[in-house]
């Protein structure tokens, strides 16, 4: 994920300045964490990751949703870590396992998932990081993009020209080497089912 951003719509990394936003209980009305569970559908007894936790707010319903999988909470920005070991501190989460997304995280997890969630981070990835992404699914695993929606106005979320319409993303992911198989919209959001190509 620390590689370079080309490819990415969104100009800025998500600053941490801003992670107070992320633990802002209105998201749950328009994006409940219990729609992305079922999205998911992860098999029992896998290991999901959380590609781009951030403050991990949403890894930590899905584990206490579905204590049955192993929940890998991925993020690049140390920053974001610290916050979410001080909520596992408060919580305990035996099912969470915070994980920095340097290449050593990153090679611990190689082909090990059998769902990724990448949620709000597609418009920041850039190509190569949807390259590594890749390669932690497993070879029947699959990806859940859910990204801002930048076909309709929103009174959220960033600007419509820093993320992608349903049809660009999915453009992209293709181009990429992952296949749609399903898509979904949402009130403000749009969701991609993804698998590796063979």
């Amino acid at each position: 994920m620390k590689d370079s951003r080309e490819g990415a719509k969104q100009p800025d990394r998500f600053d941490p300045q801003r992670a107070a936003r992320l633990d802002d209980p209105a998201r749950f009305d328009y994006l409940p964490p219990q729609e992305l569970v079922a999205l998911l559908d992860a098999p029992p007894g896998t290991v999901v990751i959380d590609f781009g936790t951030g403050t991990g707010t949403y890894a930590l319903h899905w584990a206490k949703a579905r204590p049955d999988i192993t929940v890998i909470a991925l993020d690049e920005q140390p920053e974001m870590l610290s916050i979410m070991k001080k909520k596992l501190s408060a919580t305990p989460a035996p099912n969470v396992k915070p994980c920095l997304a340097d290449e050593k995280g990153l090679d611990s997890l190689q082909s090990a998932a059998a769902r990724i969630l990448a949620l709000n981070v597609l418009h920041e990835m850039g190509d190569a990081a949807i390259r590594q992404l890749s390669a932690l699914l497993a070879p029947s695993g699959r990806v859940v993009f859910v990204d801002w929606n930048g076909g309709i106005e929103r009174p959220v979320g960033p600007p419509r020209d820093h993320v992608h319409t349903p049809a660009e993303a999915s453009a992209r992911l293709k181009k990429l080497g992952l296949d749609v198989l399903s898509e979904k919209l949402l009130r403000y959001h749009y969701s991609l089912i993804c698998r590796k190509r063979d």
